[in-house]
């Protein structure tokens, strides 16, 4: 069975804690203690923890802070 490329491109969707750690530029320690507080949108899968990007950079958006205007 091959996996077409749209499944290809849904797997590489997702973010382990170590490469979304990398993203946000963050440790993983911190990825795991906002996942513990339900900051962070997740998915567990079998068990392990995944981030789908999609939802990664939409928290990214509601987290914005504006700055102020002078």
């Amino acid at each position: 069975m091959t996996i077409g490329s749209n499944a290809r491109n849904n797997i590489k969707a997702f973010f382990t804690p170590d490469e979304l750690a990398g993203f946000l530029a963050i440790s993983k320690s911190t990825v795991y203690r906002l996942v513990n507080k339900r900051q962070l949108p997740f998915h567990k899968i079998g068990g392990v923890l995944r981030f789908r990007r999609d939802d990664i950079e939409r928290y990214l958006d509601t987290e914005r802070i504006e700055p102020i205007k002078l």
